[in-house]
């Protein structure tokens, strides 16, 4: 017997069920998302939360003609499967597969691409804006969280959205946890909102119509609330109650857990177990924090809403007052923590490169032009893998060696990210990046591994060379290392940087006298990266070898495992085989 999602191809097809028949379909949805995401990783949690809001749009309003936005985008996966693309959804965030985040190369139903948190309702605005100077008709919704809606962009948005008559229709989603449970005083006022006396409404007293629905997952609520919001004018507000990982009793219970588990037996509920030799870059990040907590009272650590990602758990156990998550508000976590260094305190802000973007102007005005000591620990620099072009993060070497002032280092290996995190709560007199990489290191264990300091912009001679001087900068050195101990050739010489700012010119000048061909190598962009300033410096040394860079291209690198995305743009170990090769 057919079931009903398999007769939906298209919100057409939708459109014709009877309201008897939608949560049935939200049953089949939440089983046809968990067969898939157990045995492909993929974020499961927030796309089980909506489901019945996902339908309830799609149902009653004119997709794709009126918009819809989804912010961050975790939970458009019952959307992506309503609009077309059920049957690419197991190729999801695959290699040429579709993309596990709204794209407007995607589908006209993905209204506005998304992956960074907090730009939905901005974003509405500005085609609500459009449709009303084009005296179009359509609606405008965008679907928001709890944790996103904190952010100080969506505040900025919500602030010009009250001072308009536009028809927009804003759905807040609250479950109170985004990756990591929700924090921060508006939390509260949420909560609060159950029971709340007229005049107290924060959105209403920001001159939107406000209306809540205190279960999110009663489709025939939804509906009706979508029916009255339909003859009330200008911005609106629909607070949603709904529960993150919803109808798979796991997931409920262990919401941090669930958002994105990897694979799982679906039945059991037990996660797959990873062979987990070596520890991972996160590991040794957050086992080195409480150490340096541990032996330094002024060490204090700074994440905008990714304590769990950032693996911060461990000190915060022992030391709850020095972990300070300030919720998804990356600008404010910058100039926070440059507060905090003006006051002689030692804080570590704890950003992905990818959002770390987010607060460029912070880093510039509030840290370096005061020349102020705050560490930026850069976690998943690089390719992150199959969370695609919002999460790569190949873009710090550039923005972040461009600021003066700021020291820029990247370990080859989870030994260095920690002698390199020791190294910068040692009198550091000015801001100091260290980025490092998603996935495993070379270290077992940290146990009876003393700290040693680092000298500040010295590289490391690994292997002396005849001919060819390759230099790199952070972890690609291993897979240089796995090329060179197959070709195991004397002409080749190695050299681990360490620091793509202040570069080590001593060294730079005995490897440009004694080589004459230089190839460099780094995992970021090749605009204004890393082999770009030792190009700079050669020619202002008058070099006359040969000198190649090879990092990313100058294009947005899409979705897909590490593997896959090296070998498509040149960075696998056949690839740095096949460069070496050709210059020998």
């Amino acid at each position: 017997m057919q079931t009903i999602l398999q007769k939906i191809n298209s919100t057409k097809d939708l459109k014709k069920l009877s309201l008897n028949q939608l949560p049935i379909l939200a049953n089949e949805i939440r089983e046809f998302i968990l067969d898939i995401l157990s045995i492909k990783e993929g974020h499961l949690g927030a796309s089980l939360g909506v489901v019945e809001l996902t339908i309830a749009l799609h149902y009653y309003y004119n997709t794709p003609d009126d918009k819809l936005i989804w912010d961050v985008g975790h939970q458009a996966y019952a959307h992506k499967i309503l609009t077309g693309r059920k049957h690419l959804f197991s190729n999801l965030r695959e290699l040429n597969g579709i993309s596990g985040f709204p794209s407007i190369f995607e589908s006209e139903y993905d209204a506005f691409g998304t992956g960074h948190s907090s730009t939905s309702i901005s974003a509405i605005i500005g085609m609500a804006k459009a449709a009303q100077l084009s005296n179009k008709k359509n609606k405008h919704i965008a679907v928001i969280g709890d944790a996103s809606i904190a952010s100080g962009m969506a505040f900025e948005a919500l602030n010009h959205l009250g001072d308009t008559n536009l028809d927009v229709l804003i759905i807040l989603n609250d479950n109170s946890i985004g990756i990591d449970p929700s924090i921060g005083a508006l939390k509260n006022h949420l909560i609060a909102l159950s029971n709340y006396n007229e005049g107290l409404n924060l959105f209403e007293n920001l001159n939107l119509h406000y209306t809540l629905v205190e279960d999110g997952h009663n489709l025939e609520e939804i509906i009706l609330a979508f029916k009255e919001l339909e003859n009330i004018s200008g911005p609106k507000l629909l607070h949603l109650k709904t529960i993150k990982g919803k109808g798979y009793e796991n997931a409920e219970k262990d919401q941090i857990t669930w958002h994105a588990p990897g694979k799982f037996n679906k039945k059991s509920g037990e996660l797959e177990k990873k062979n987990k030799e070596f520890l991972k870059y996160s590991d040794v990040f957050g086992e080195t924090m409480l150490e340096l907590a541990t032996i330094n009272a002024k060490v204090i650590s700074i994440t905008p809403a990714m304590p769990t990602g950032s693996n911060l758990q461990l000190m915060s156990r022992i030391f709850p007052e020095r972990v300070i998550d300030v919720g998804i508000a990356e600008q404010h976590a910058v100039t926070f923590s440059a507060g905090l260094a003006k006051e002689g305190f030692i804080p570590y802000c704890v950003v992905y490169s990818t959002f770390l973007q987010r607060a460029y102007d912070q880093i510039i005005h509030d840290v370096a032009i005061q020349n102020l000591p705050v560490i930026f620990c850069v976690d998943r620099a690089g390719i992150v893998g199959n969370d695609g072009a919002t999460h790569h993060g190949y873009f710090d070497i550039s923005f972040l060696t461009s600021i003066p002032n700021l020291i820029v280092a990247a370990p080859k290996d989870g030994l260095q990210l920690r002698n390199l995190l020791y190294t910068a709560q040692l009198n550091l007199t000015g801001p100091f990046a260290i980025r490092y990489p998603r996935g495993e290191t070379n270290l077992k264990t940290l146990t009876a591994i003393d700290f040693r300091e680092l000298s500040i912009g010295k590289g490391i001679e690994e292997v002396k060379g005849e001919k060819i001087a390759i230099l790199y900068l952070g972890d690609i050195g291993n897979q240089i290392h796995e090329v060179y101990k197959k070709l195991n050739l004397p002409s080749i010489g190695i050299y681990n940087m360490l620091f793509a700012k202040p570069l080590d010119e001593n060294l730079l000048d005995v490897i440009l006298q004694h080589y004459s061909v230089v190839l460099t190598f780094e995992q970021g962009i090749l605009n204004g990266g890393f082999g770009a300033r030792v190009l700079t410096y050669a020619n202002k040394r008058k070099y006359a070898g040969k000198i190649e860079s090879f990092g990313y291209p100058d294009n947005f690198i899409t979705h897909g495992s590490t593997k896959d995305l090296n070998n498509s743009i040149g960075l696998s170990n056949e690839h740095i085989k096949e460069i070496i090769l050709n210059n020998l």
